[in-house]
């Protein structure tokens, strides 16, 4: 596989009258920073607009710092009359708008060099298509611990810019800003020696109070910011990039032509192709292999699945699965890992070719299982490639479900459920749409501790149940998106049926059509909001030709209501998440742009319920009387907490202490998932008992000091203490088996009625059941 540059060079080799008129050459990062502060490169008009989003740059000036390649340049030297001719700019960002100091146009580089710029001389502008100014920076302690997919960040709060204007704070938090790098003079240097310095004066410091492990921490610190400032030194003088240079003496349309060759043919490099070269001398063919494999993946329409083999297998066996630990995976090949003690140890994850053809055939499995999983209409409902919400997520997604594999068989039922949680935690928040190798190492490593622990949520759970209500369905008009395929998922997955038969159709058949048309929508201006996922559904082809045909729901409704009885067709249509009063809005005749958002908005009210009650509160796979009787326990445990909180408002009741410590622990745990939490509404009673479960609340009941106050409303302590074993077992059933026997049923059914009577009552109904059967 050639390197772009080596593809330009042989296309300007065999292009005629071209050979004497290039020349290769390089330049170090510290020559290209000086070259871009002065504004010798420019940008022409027929250039795309700088376009990289921030972890693109973020990712690009990793790949520096870890002496990767990042491909080569090519620029035409220029001269005046081609800077006016092609209408050329300075690089995005650049301080000075005119080109006196122009001296190369940038022909093939532009997004790599922008990004360079951006980086490293910090422009006071936002990024194109955002509305703050991007901030980089390394954390150096990080990085020393080789922890590179961690050690590279950025930001555009205001604490990024308190970072950037405090050195005292960077060196305390050991946070490098890149814009040090393009700074003039001795910026950089000062900047090493000064965080170095502050080190030393906190180990001479623990020293002399006699902490010892301070003082140990400290000097291993000073020892990083001197090997940190060692090898910034080497990578700002010795990091080289390549690029070719076109004399300024060609003519301007054999310029032009040369842009349009190399973009067309040059060829991308990429893991796979690097990891396949160093296979070949030890005797394996992975490009063979791959080819073997691809038929039984083609479900997905991507062209890096061969790569997201490889991803499986390194998260597999190190969890990280960016370029750089794929090259671990070559048989032989010696990782070192750092220890907690700092000190080094080697380790060879894959000692053979033998095993690497093991682990690879174990991703190809798990990687077909995962996509079967992912398109089944009773377990994900991607029925269709484009339908998937992402594609990126299958390493991870792949990953977890050989890790659930390997749990003990009773413990899988509930890890499944986690995943399934993370999984659309996922998709609605849209957490897999930008750069996702640490994401994914980072999912794989906090789900697989939440199998063992209840109280390590994962964060982005907490933050899918926060934002979930905040979702504009109107947007979400473009099919692909990961928001629009979630809820078409979500569509199949309820079991949306067939308006003509009333049966579950052929899955391969559906495609999401409109239910108010699209050409009503151009009549009356409303293009957009007829395009949103809020006025489509899973239909047949054959239906939406027979039963739509390009007509108002007040004209195709009544139809249907004729042939097959009303109460059959809103049975159906509810199966769509259209509620009865969306289904009411329909037949309004006439049909007015003001009935249309009425309808937009009650389905959007609708699915973000069924978002609420399906995934969120995990009722999908569960029979529709079970998912009744969860909400209704649901309503029950908040009427509880409600009458303990006015109690403890009004100042007649406190919680126990024992109770008050289990509660405060987990609320400790959640502010460590979310540092945004309000935790001093959670210190108050009323925000802690948020966090209480079915037995806090009926010890705090039941306590003896709390007793007198509760005695009225629930009678005796003997039925009080039944009812809640009876809600809780129901509660357990439901949650973690997802069946339940019938006395248990029965029982909780039993235990739900008496707490609506004696809590909606007062203590009536609990003393008049004391006489009752308890069950």
């Amino acid at each position: 596989m050639l390197s772009r540059g080596q593809v330009e060079a042989n296309y300007l080799e065999g292009t005629e009258g071209l050979k004497d008129a290039q020349k290769p050459d390089h330049a170090s990062l510290a020559t290209l920073i000086g070259h871009l502060r002065e504004g010798r490169y420019v940008i022409p008009d027929f250039q795309r607009e700088f376009e990289w989003e921030p972890w693109d740059i973020r990712d690009l000036i990793r790949s520096i710092f870890l002496d990767y390649y990042i491909g080569s340049l090519l620029l035409w030297k220029g001269k005046q009359e081609n800077f006016e001719a092609l209408a050329c700019e300075p690089v995005y960002g650049h301080s000075e708008d005119d080109l006196s100091h122009a001296h190369h146009i940038v022909l093939d580089g532009q997004q790599r060099l922008t990004a360079m710029y951006y980086t490293f001389l910090a422009p006071d502008v936002p990024l194109p298509n955002r509305s703050n100014r991007y901030l980089y920076f390394i954390h150096v302690d990080r990085f020393m611990d080789q922890d590179y997919d961690a050690a590279f960040e950025y930001g555009w709060t205001r604490r990024a810019a308190r970072i950037l204007a405090s050195p005292e704070t960077q060196y305390s938090e050991h946070i490098f800003p890149l814009s040090v790098v393009g700074g003039t003079g001795w910026e950089l240097p000062n900047w090493v020696q000064g965080y170095e310095a502050y080190w030393n004066e906190r180990h001479d410091g623990a020293v002399r109070s006699g902490d010892a492990e301070s003082a140990l921490k400290a000097k291993r610190r000073s020892e990083d910011a001197r090997a940190f400032g060692e090898h910034l030194k080497g990578i700002t003088q010795q990091y080289q990039v390549a690029y070719i240079e076109l004399d300024q003496d060609l003519d301007i349309s054999k310029v032009c032509d040369i842009f349009t060759q190399v973009n067309s043919k040059g060829v991308r490099l990429d893991a796979f192709d690097l990891i396949n070269a160093m296979l070949k001398p030890k005797g394996l063919q992975l490009k063979h292999m791959w080819r073997e494999a691809a038929p039984r993946l083609d479900f997905v329409e991507t062209d890096r699945m061969n790569v997201y083999l490889l991803q499986v297998m390194s998260i597999r066996c190190q969890t990280y699965c960016s370029p750089k630990y794929l090259y671990y995976l070559l048989p032989g090949q010696v990782k070192k890992v750092r220890e907690s003690d700092g000190s080094l140890r080697q380790e060879v994850l894959v000692p053979d070719t033998t095993d690497f053809r093991d682990r690879w055939n174990s991703a190809v499995d798990a990687v077909e299982s995962a996509i079967a999983l992912l398109r089944h209409p009773q377990e994900f409902g991607a029925i269709s490639s484009r339908y998937l919400p992402y594609v990126s997520i299958i390493p991870a997604f792949a990953s977890l479900q050989c890790a659930v594999a390997e749990l003990d068989p009773h413990r899988q039922l509930d890890a499944q459920k986690k995943v399934r949680h993370w999984y659309w935690s996922s998709v609605f928040t849209s957490r897999y749409s930008g750069s996702v190798e640490s994401t994914a190492a980072r999912d794989y490593t906090e789900v697989r501790k939440w199998f063992d622990d209840d109280e390590v949520e994962p964060a982005v759970i907490s933050e899918f149940g926060a934002r979930f209500r905040a979702l504009d369905l109107r947007r979400e008009t473009k099919r692909g998106t990961s928001v629009y395929n979630g809820v078409f998922n979500l569509f199949v997955l309820h079991g949306a049926r067939d308006w003509m038969t009333g049966t579950v159709p052929q899955y391969g058949d559906l495609d999401d059509h409109h239910i108010v048309p699209k050409r009503w929508g151009r009549d009356h201006d409303l293009a957009a909001e007829v395009d949103t996922i809020l006025n489509r559904t899973p239909l047949t082809a054959d239906t939406n030709r027979r039963v739509i045909s390009d007509r108002l729901p007040n004209e195709y409704l009544p139809e249907l209501i004729l042939k097959n009885g009303e109460s059959t067709v809103r049975a159906t249509l509810e199966s769509h998440f259209i509620s009865p009063a969306a289904f009411d809005i329909l037949l309004r005749d006439p049909f007015t742009p003001e009935d249309l958002e009425d309808f937009l908005s009650e389905r959007q009210r609708t699915i973000q319920d069924a978002i609420e009650g399906l995934l969120i509160k995990e009722r999908l796979d569960l029979s529709p009387r079970l998912q009744e009787l969860d909400a209704d326990l649901e309503q029950v445990e908040l009427a509880i907490r409600s009458s303990v909180a006015e109690a403890v408002q009004a100042g007649v009741a406190v919680l126990p202490p024992h109770v008050v410590g289990k509660l405060n622990d987990r609320i400790r745990a959640a502010a460590q998932r979310n540092a945004a939490i309000d935790q001093a509404y959670y210190a108050r009673p009323e925000g802690m008992l948020e966090f209480a479960d079915l037995r806090d609340l009926e010890d705090t009941i039941k306590n003896r000091d709390q007793w007198p106050v509760f005695a009225q409303t629930y009678g005796s302590k003997e039925t009080l203490a039944t009812r809640f074993s009876q809600l809780a077992e129901l509660r357990n059933g439901i949650r973690h088996s997802r069946a339940v026997d019938e006395v248990t049923r029965k029982d909780g059914e039993a235990a739900i009625l008496w707490f609506r009577k004696v809590l909606g009552s007062e203590g009536a109904a609990g003393r008049e059941d004391q006489r009752g059967d308890l069950r």
